[in-house]
Order: structure tokens, then C-alpha cells, then sequence
């Protein structure tokens, strides 16, 4: 098991470390600052298709004409797609480099939004969407390997978070003027202007960014081992505790505000709540801000104290089911504006706790397998993410009125799915802790 991050600058590196990691420290500087923005663009763009769903969950099962179980599918798919990428995404990370899977990204991004954009029947749609899915996987695990590239391993940990607070923008472009842009443009207009933005951004990857201090775009600098075989690469980085302990971490952190924020919240807030599409947009635009406060402050604290790790992922998960719990058993199943604020300010941790899980895979895998063992912990949340979505629209199938409506009761039952995952993926973070000395 190699060192916490603390311990990665040491001048001698690990006895398992292959030859790769003998290379100089990365220097940081305007010029990795540079490379990362030109990444994190590609992921912020990323984060705005994830996203577009959740502020046009109403608008599609209007165009669609299906119910509340076909549109989760629409998430579920897109999510799934997302999940199952993580591993090959990994392995071609540290086969082929950042760059070039960035750029396939974008590529299979743009492609799928156009297609939603024209889309008027189920089927294309969610054919769309799966594309779409595909290319939104290739980008946040190549985004952190750029980083891990140009920084010092001390910094990756406020990196990533910066990273994550990038992607959170891009959940704020989605609530603030992709919803507003579909109500007054319409829905083709709206995914096809999100969907030709890819264009610039392919081009500024291709002619802008380089992975490493003093190499070539295409350059092979990062310590990969091509002539491994990938069924011995991916047990290796499931072999170590870092890496299953990151998986569970990801998973239980990150799915109630994703599952949240991806689909379910405006129906929730308009349809089971009484309120107006703009007062639940504003809602949503809580989850964002809240997520870019939490983000800067877990980056530093993580980054100052490795320890604070298992305290502080333990902290959100028991913080975001308390908060549902009050939220869910308020009598009517309709709860003050204040105790939802407070709830949704909480789950905007959600999404920064999540991290924490990459960086225990990082920091407990050498430079080789980076790539794979962070696809394998970033599977965690979107896995956790597609079951809560899935369970969610099925329940308020079952549950909803003759007129096909959704009662704030049946909104009620429904979310109360969350704690079978969320016990699930706390039961299995106090398991593997033991593993791990912090």
C-alpha cells in the first residue's frame, strides 16, 4: 500500500514503485494552472449536458408522453452508461493519455446532445443520451491524471475540488440560463446551442493542451505500462483497500444530491411541494452555491490533513440523512421553506465529500494504474445514483394518482428509498476502514 498524499513528496519513493515514479515533482506554476483550466473546461461543459435533464424532466415526459419510471430511465441510462465507462476509461487514460480521451469526449458529447436536441420520439431520445453518457465518462478521470501531471501530489486533493467546483458552474449555467433558455427558446433551439459549444472546446483541447511540463501533446510521460495486461491492471488496482474504500465513499456521498439535482428535485419541489418552476430553480441554484462553499473548504482541509478524511465523508453522510429524515417525516409530507434550505444546503456537501473517495484511490495506487483505480472509485457515486434514481421513479409509479399525478405523500415513500443504499454504502466504509490507517 503506497503512502497518503502527506507522505508522496518524500525524496525516495515506495519499494513497490516502478521506475516511472522516479520522475521529478512536478512544478506547478501558471503553466499547470493553464493545462488544468484548458481540462476543467472540457468538464464543465460536461457537467452542463449531465445536467440539462434535471431542468427539463417536465418538458420530456410532455414531449415523450411517458410517466415518472420511463423519464428516470432517461437518467438511469445516461448515469449507467457513465458508471460502466469507468473502467475502460481508466485503462485508456493511462494507455493513450488525457488529451486524446478528452477529445473523444467532447466528440461523443456533442454528437449525443444534437441528437436529443431533434429527438421527438422514446427510443432516439434515450439512444441519445446513452451516447452522451459515454462521452461525459471520459472526462473528469482525465482531467485529475492532467493534473496529477503538473501539480505536486500535496495539491491534488485542492485540485480536484477546484475541479469538482468547476463542474458545480456548470450545474449553475444548467439552473440559471439553460432553464430559462428553454423556456423562451423552446427545446431544439436550447440542446442544439449546448450542443454546438463542443466545438470550441474540441478545438481549444487540440491546439492548446499539453499533459505534462516539458513534453508534446502526445507525448507518453506519465508512467503508463502499455504491455500490461488489462485484467492483471484492474486487479491490481482492486487489490488495494484505497481503492475499494474510494469506491464506497464515492458511492454513499454522492447520489442524494446527484439523484437530486440530476432529475428528481424540480419535480419534487414543483409537483410534490406547490411550488413555482422559479422558486424551485432557486432551490437548485442553493445545492450549487452550497456545493462551491463545501468544495474550497474540504480542498484545503483535505489537503492540510489526510486524516480528515474518514471523519469528514462519515460527517456528510450521517449530516444528509438526518436532514432527509426530518424533511421526510414532517407531518403532510410538506415541510417549511426553512428546513428545505437547510436541506439542500447540506446535500451541497454531497458532492465535494465525494472526492475524498478519488483521492483515497490515488493516494494508495502508484503512478501506473492511476487512471484505472480512480475509473474504478468514480463508478461508486453514479452507481449509487442510477439505483436511487431507478428506485425513486418506480415507486412514484406505484404510487401515483388515478390522474397519473404525484401526491407530496407519494414523494414522501418514494425518497425514503435513499436510506437502503445509503446503509448499504456506510456499512461497507466502516468494513474497509479497518484496512486503512486513516
Amino acid at each position: 500500500m503506497s503512502a497518503d498524499p502527506a507522505d508522496t513528496a518524500r525524496p525516495l519513493p515506495p519499494l513497490h514503485s516502478s521506475p516511472p515514479l522516479l520522475r521529478p515533482v512536478p512544478p506547478g506554476g501558471r503553466a499547470a494552472w493553464a493545462a488544468w483550466a484548458v481540462g476543467a473546461s472540457v468538464y464543465l461543459l460536461a457537467v452542463v449536458h449531465r445536467t440539462s435533464l434535471g431542468v427539463a424532466g417536465l418538458d420530456a415526459a410532455a414531449r415523450f408522453g411517458i410517466g415518472a419510471s420511463a423519464l428516470s430511465t432517461f437518467a438511469v441510462l445516461q448515469v449507467l452508461v457513465y458508471a460502466a465507462m469507468q473502467i475502460p476509461v481508466g485503462l485508456l487514460v493511462d494507455r493513450q493519455g488525457a488529451r486524446r480521451v478528452l477529445l473523444l469526449g467532447v466528440l461523443l458529447m456533442s454528437t449525443g446532445q444534437l441528437a436529443f436536441a431533434f429527438a421527438d420520439s422514446f427510443g432516439p431520445a434515450l439512444a441519445s443520451r446513452a451516447v452522451l453518457g459515454c462521452g461525459d465518462a471520459m472526462t473528469f478521470i482525465s482531467v485529475l491524471r492532467i493534473a496529477a501531471h503538473w501539480f505536486p501530489a500535496a495539491k491534488n486533493p485542492l485540485i480536484a475540488q477546484l475541479t469538482g467546483l468547476v463542474g458545480v458552474g456548470g450545474n449553475l449555467v444548467t439552473t440559471v440560463v439553460l432553464a430559462r433558455a428553454l423556456h423562451e427558446q423552446g427545446w431544439t433551439a436550447t440542446f442544439a446551442a449546448i450542443a454546438l459549444a463542443g466545438a470550441g472546446v474540441f478545438a481549444l483541447v487540440a491546439l492548446v493542451l499539453r499533459e505534462g511540463p516539458g513534453h508534446g501533446r502526445r507525448a507518453r510521460h506519465d508512467g503508463s505500462a502499455p504491455g500490461l495486461p488489462v485484467g492483471r491492471q484492474i486487479r491490481d488496482a482492486w487489490a488495494e483497500p484505497g481503492t475499494r474504500l474510494g469506491l464506497w465513499v464515492h458511492f454513499t456521498t454522492a447520489f442524494p444530491a446527484a439523484a437530486f439535482g440530476l432529475l428528481w428535485g424540480m419535480p419534487y419541489l414543483v409537483e410534490g411541494q406547490g411550488m413555482s418552476r422559479a422558486a424551485g430553480g432557486g432551490l437548485l441554484t442553493l445545492l450549487v452555491v452550497s456545493n462551491m462553499v463545501f468544495a474550497l473548504v474540504f480542498g484545503r482541509t483535505v489537503s492540510r490533513s489526510p486524516r480528515t478524511r474518514m471523519p469528514l465523508s462519515l460527517a456528510v453522510i450521517a449530516a444528509t440523512a438526518l436532514c432527509w429524515a426530518a424533511v421526510l417525516a414532517w407531518p403532510g409530507g410538506r415541510p417549511p421553506l426553512w428546513l428545505l434550505l437547510v436541506l439542500i444546503a447540506v446535500m451541497g456537501s454531497n458532492g465535494p465529500a465525494s472526492l475524498v473517495g478519488l483521492d483515497y484511490a490515488r493516494s494508495h495506487n502508484p503512478a501506473e494504474r492511476l487512471g484505472t483505480a480512480s475509473g474504478i472509485a468514480n463508478m461508486g457515486g453514479f452507481v449509487g445514483t442510477v439505483v436511487a434514481l431507478l428506485g425513486i421513479g418506480v415507486l412514484l409509479d406505484t404510487l401515483a394518482s388515478a390522474d397519473g399525478t404525484h401526491t407530496a405523500e407519494a414523494y414522501r415513500w418514494a425518497f425514503c428509498w435513499q436510506y437502503v443504499p445509503m446503509a448499504v454504502g456506510t456499512a461497507m466504509i466502516l468494513r474497509l476502514r479497518r484496512g486503512l490507517a486513516h
